[in-house]
């Protein structure tokens, strides 16, 4: 994980699916936990939803707030 990544879950959106065009940040929690389960596609998006996944399940989404207000 880069510090990078961390921005890009504030501001890339989801490109396909259910969610698509929400961004990664906000997707839920059971929507990450199926991708965990199921595969995360490959390429930057999948390592983008195993971040967010990491991120949720250990109740860290909080982090992600200040980066929210910078824009």
């Amino acid at each position: 994980m880069e510090p990078e990544d961390l921005k890009k879950l504030v501001s890339v959106r989801m490109p396909f699916g259910k969610y698509e065009g929400r961004l990664i940040a906000d997707l839920p929690g059971p929507y990450l936990a199926w991708f965990a389960r199921e595969g995360f596609p490959r390429g930057e998006i999948g390592q983008l939803l195993a971040l967010m996944h990491e991120i949720d399940h250990n109740g860290l989404s909080g982090l992600l707030e200040p980066l929210r207000r910078r824009g």
